[in-house]
């Protein structure tokens, strides 16, 4: 199905949740969302159900995961599932398509791996300063591609990346991907800026630019803080 096509069904359909993934932390339901004879599995977490966190606001994860979206979109990362904001069964929530992933892919060995699609998914973790890339939020998917969920702990304005891809850490950018990184710099101060300014604050804004830079002055990938554990607990 088309992009534009998900983007209507999803933004505009009629939503029927069936059931609930009990090992998230947050309400994370199941859902599925019909229209013009069209029905698309999803993920619906309502922000009336998040859980609140001592470092970040509350009621925000939400927001938080659509401009993970809109950075991996406008980027050209491509790394996090078709996602919106809108009203639910149980008030405005993140939505974001379901991916079906490859299941004879062993993560617990696939995710140390030095895989071009596992790389992109760490530059971009960077840039958003993602807390907590676990391995269970890796979906490889039949056609090859890796993409990423749960992304609600992310652009802090504190450097808190925690994840489980420290396989590149220390390692030079390509210039391919110091381009890519100059480019996105453009578009936050472009077109994705007004996006951002409806999701995350001006100084979580300022603290992304500020990483970005980071990135490309430097060269190379981000290495593990000596200050906080730098891999998420449960890692999986």
């Amino acid at each position: 199905m088309a992009i534009e096509d998900k983007e209507k069904v999803l933004k505009f359909g009629e939503m029927s949740v069936t059931g609930r993934l009990i090992d998230a932390s947050n309400a994370t339901l199941f859902a599925s969302v019909s229209a013009e004879g069209h029905e698309i599995e999803c993920i619906y977490k309502p922000v009336a159900g998040e859980r609140p966190l001592w470092d970040f606001p509350d009621g925000t994860l939400a927001q938080r995961e659509f401009a993970a979206y809109a950075i991996s979109s406008f980027g050209g990362f491509n790394v996090v599932p078709y996602t919106l904001l809108r009203e639910g069964p149980f008030g405005l929530g993140m939505v974001q398509e379901w991916i079906d992933i490859d299941e004879s892919i062993d993560l617990m060995n696939f995710f140390s791996l030095d895989h071009p699609q596992l790389r992109k998914m760490a530059l971009f973790d960077a840039v958003i300063n993602n807390t907590d890339r676990k391995i269970g939020h890796l979906l490889p998917t039949h056609s090859g591609e890796v993409l990423g969920c749960d992304h609600g702990v992310t652009f802090h304005t504190e450097d808190k990346l925690r994840t489980v891809l420290w396989q590149w850490a220390g390692n030079p950018l390509t210039e391919t991907e110091i381009a890519q990184l100059e480019n996105l710099l453009l578009l936050i101060d472009g077109e994705l800026k007004p996006i951002l300014e409806e999701l995350i604050t001006a100084a979580e804004i300022d603290a992304t630019i500020t990483r970005i830079n980071r990135l490309i002055d430097s060269k190379v990938f981000p290495l593990p803080s000596q200050e906080w554990p730098p891999v998420p607990w449960p890692a999986f």
